[in-house]
This record gives C-alpha cells, structure tokens and sequence, in this order.
C-alpha cells in the first residue's frame, strides 16, 4: 500500500512535467482558464505545472514518510499502537498524503523555499543512490562468501563460482567492446572515448585489487565473482549515462544536419520524444521502486549496520538471500488447524518500520531531483528529459565512481586497521 501511494504521486508529478499532458489538457477540458483562475492556479494552471509543483508535491510526500519514520521510531512488535497505525488505516493515510502534498501549495514565501528545498532534495537525492550502491557492494560480498562456504562440502560450488564470474566478466569485457564500437568515431567523440578507457581501468583495477595477495591475506573471501558483478554495473551505468548524454549535432559535407557518438539504429528512437518519455517513466519507476522495496529488507538493515553472520555458519545455496527455509524461518512455524502464520511479528518485526519509511523518503527526494533534471530545473520537461540531459549523465558518471571507491573501500579498509578480524 505504501508503494502504491508512491506510484500516485510520481504519476502525478510526471503530468506535472509533461507539456505534452498540459496542451492535452487545455484543448479538451471545457472551460479550462475559468476552472484554473476559480482555483487560484493561474490563468493557465501554471502553478499546477513544472518543477515548482513537482518540488511542491514531493514535499509532501517526503513529509508524509518522514512523519511515519519518526512516528514508527523503536517500534519492535506488530502489538504497539504505532505498529497498527503502520499497518492500517490506510484510508485516512491517503487523505494525509493529499492533504500533505495540497498544503504544500500554501508555503509562503515561495522562492525561498524552493530554493532551499532544492538542496535538501539534492542531498536525499544522493543519499538514496549512495544507499543503493552501498548495499550492491555488500551483496556481491555476501554472494562470493556463501558460495565459498559450499566449497568445503561440494567442489562443484567451485564451477558455479568460475562460471558466474566467467559470465560477468564477459558482460562487462563485450558492453564495453560494443561501447566503443556504437558511442565513438575514427575522428571526434573523444570525451566517450576517454569515459570509456577510464572506466575500463577501472574495472581492471579491483579485479587486480581483489586478487591482489595482501588483500587475500587479509580477506580469504575477496575474489573475482564480487569484482566481476561491481565490473558489470559500472559498465550498465556506463552505457546508461552515454545514452543520457544530450544529441551532438554537426553539418555533413552536404551541410544536413547529422548526430554523431551515437548508435545509428537509436537515432529514429530518439526523434520521438513522446515514445522516450513513456519508456523512460516506465522503467525509472519501476526500478526506484524496485530500489525502495529491496533495500528495507532485514538483510540490506543488517548490511548498512554492519551485522554480518558468522562465515563458518553459512549454508551455500543458489538462492541465498534466503535462509534454509526462507529469511527468518521462525515466523513460519506457527501451525494451527492446517493453516500457517507467516510473518505474524508477534515478537519481533520482520523489517525495521522507521527504515522503510526512511528509505521512501530519501526515494521523494531522488524522484523530485531526477524529475526536474537535478540542477536544470527550469528548462526541465518529460518529453525532453529522456532524449538527453547533462545533468543525468554527471550523475550516472559518479555513481559509477562511488560504486568502484565503495568496492575498494572493502577491499582496502582491512589493510589500515591492526585487527585481523575485520573482514566484509
């Protein structure tokens, strides 16, 4: 329920960039202006639309979480009466979250505020892709140390280990091989051809890193199954910030205009903004959502808190996000005339309340930064966003660059401390 009231706002704030929904909009409603100059939205609803009823609205919202976290603080059973509201009334939560993002329209003094939320929205914005990253990091760890731990009992969990890591490296080695051949030319495109050595290097770099024998010393379970999935994802955000980078267009000899440093079979694609936007919205809501629900599981709660379990007490399994008997199998033994309990939080919550609403917080913040172009708020629309925007690609960029620090951070943390029981 609470990723559905996500979804209805961000559907909101997409028509609210859209320009394409805004003349929809003026040529079909009957008696347009007067309904927009009755409701005190301007003579067009120009208050209604664009970045400052984005910023508005994912205020709301934001508050709307952030009142929850705070609201579900050191909430450790379903019994508490924080713990019902949480998981009811859901009703009277909607027309909060209206009311929320409604009142957001009644802020004085405007400008300030929006010129202030803009940096509070800039920070979540990062924090959220930071927390991302942080628990990519620790998957490939916890992914590389189950399956070692099975090496002890089955050799084949050695075969599984080359032939995963075999597949990542090949991802990584023909993404960026098919990069350089699509995204660069004999002459120009050097900026694509300087990304794309870097952050081959890079990949490079803690593949040898991981390897590398003080670090083996340190770390028995650092490998080349972790370096090659964190190889996989620099090259994904690699290919998706060239392709968030806005269309060069030169003259030919027959003075046409001609795109360059992008695929040929893309370019119909692109001139058609309308198909760009829907596809756009599509997949970044789908994986920002996707991003919130992983990331307020117990496991990614226990990551970002440094709790780990015991490596001598791992079980390898194919499917080792989950316990023997799916995560937190003591929720599933409450048996009673043929029918199961599962989950029923009786002693403890099966994820941590004030997180989940946190980490949804954090997510109206990035959804109203990357909706509005981060920093290119002003010329910022639906139709043009997804067809290219410096702002994105920079963004893309470093993340890929945190990703890789994140990763080596790892690997060489161990190195500097004294103790030889830090481990990932």
């Amino acid at each position: 329920m609470y990723a559905l009231y996500f979804i209805l706002v961000v559907v909101l704030c997409y028509v609210m960039m859209s320009n394409t929904v805004a003349n929809e909009m003026r040529e079909h409603i009957p008696f347009f202006e007067d309904i927009c100059k009755g409701i005190k939205a301007g003579d067009t609803c120009e208050k209604l639309v664009g970045y400052s009823a984005v910023y508005r609205v994912c205020f709301g919202m934001a508050c709307f979480f952030f009142l929850f976290c705070l609201l579900t603080l050191k909430v450790n059973n379903s019994k508490s009466c924080r713990a019902y509201i949480h998981n009811g009334f859901w009703f009277f939560k909607l027309l909060l979250l209206g009311a929320m993002c409604s009142g957001a329209f009644f802020i004085p003094d405007q400008e300030t505020f929006l010129n202030a939320w803009r940096y509070v929205g800039a920070v979540g914005g990062f924090l959220f892709l930071g927390i991302q990253l942080l628990l990519l990091v620790e998957f490939a760890h916890k992914w590389n140390k189950n399956w070692t731990a099975g090496t002890a009992i089955n050799k084949l969990w050695y075969a599984s280990l080359s032939l995963v890591t075999l597949i990542t490296y090949s991802i990584a080695t023909g993404g960026l091989i098919l990069m350089a051949v699509f995204y660069t030319q004999k002459d120009g495109c050097m900026d694509n051809k300087i990304l794309l050595g870097v952050n081959g290097g890079l990949c490079l770099l803690i593949s040898v890193v991981a390897i590398s024998p003080p670090v083996q010393d340190r770390q028995p379970h650092s490998g080349l199954l972790q370096s090659g999935l964190i190889s996989c994802y620099v090259t994904y955000l690699t290919f998706s910030a060239l392709s968030s980078k806005p269309v060069e267009v030169v003259l030919d000899e027959h003075g046409k205009n001609v795109t360059i440093c992008v695929p040929d079979f893309g370019q119909d694609l692109y001139r058609d903004k309308n198909l760009v936007a829907r596809l756009g919205t599509a997949l970044s809501c789908g994986c920002i959502l996707y991003s919130c629900l992983t990331s307020t599981t117990r496991w990614s709660s226990d990551a970002l808190q440094g709790r780990y379990g015991a490596p001598e007490l791992e079980v390898a399994r194919c499917c080792f996000c989950f316990g023997p008997g799916g995560e937190d199998a003591e929720g599933q033994q409450n048996v009673k005339e043929g029918s199961r309990v599962i989950y029923d939080e009786k002693k403890s919550t099966v994820y941590n309340y004030a997180y989940f609403h946190f980490v949804f917080f954090l997510a109206s913040l990035y959804v109203m930064m990357t909706l509005t172009d981060w920093f290119n708020y002003e010329s910022a629309n639906i139709e043009t966003l997804f067809s290219g925007s410096w702002s994105i690609f920079w963004v893309k960029m470093a993340s890929c660059w945190i990703c890789v620090l994140l990763y080596l951070g790892t690997l060489v943390a161990p190195l500097c401390r004294p103790s030889p029981h830090f481990s990932v």
